[in-house]
């Protein structure tokens, strides 16, 4: 058997819960600090207690009110980016198609679906808004959900 492969044994080995010793063991180092102990479990003593280490409540309220303020934002967002008052530029027509659609005092998407609902002739009988401009629009509001 080799010699010195084994580590000090200490028979009267101290814990330490909170600074006050509590108990001793046998173990391989001469003082154990522990946080917790039967003595203070709430399974042994049959009651309950919160131990809030690093300040983990406070932590996660953070977190839960940093979420809801990204949520906030997030709502924000959408309700802005509202595709029925986004201007006419914004629908990527061409510049011919969008000067036509600004000269008929059309300037949201929601004035130009309000048109488009009346009949695509309505669209076309614009000055400058052509069968493509008519696909192009079909096509904006489509992707936007606002038609089938």
């Amino acid at each position: 058997m080799k010699k010195d492969i084994h580590p000090k044994w200490y028979p009267n080995a101290k814990v330490i819960v909170e600074g006050e010793v509590v108990m001793t063991v046998g173990a391989t180092v001469p003082e154990i600090n522990v946080e917790i102990w039967s003595g203070t479990h709430p399974f042994y003593t049959g009651t309950q207690r919160l131990l809030d280490t690093e300040g983990q409540v406070d932590r996660f309220m953070r977190r839960l009110q940093r979420r809801a303020e990204m949520q906030q934002q997030q709502e924000q967002a959408i309700e802005k980016r509202s595709p029925l008052k986004l201007s006419v530029e914004e629908m990527s027509l061409g510049q011919r198609s969008t000067n036509a659609l600004k000269e008929a005092n059309l300037q949201t998407v929601g004035d130009v679906l309000a048109l488009y609902e009346q009949g695509e002739e309505a669209l076309l009988a614009l000055p400058g808004v052509g069968q493509k401009a008519l696909i192009d629009i079909k096509r904006f509001l489509r992707a936007e959900g606002l038609i089938a």
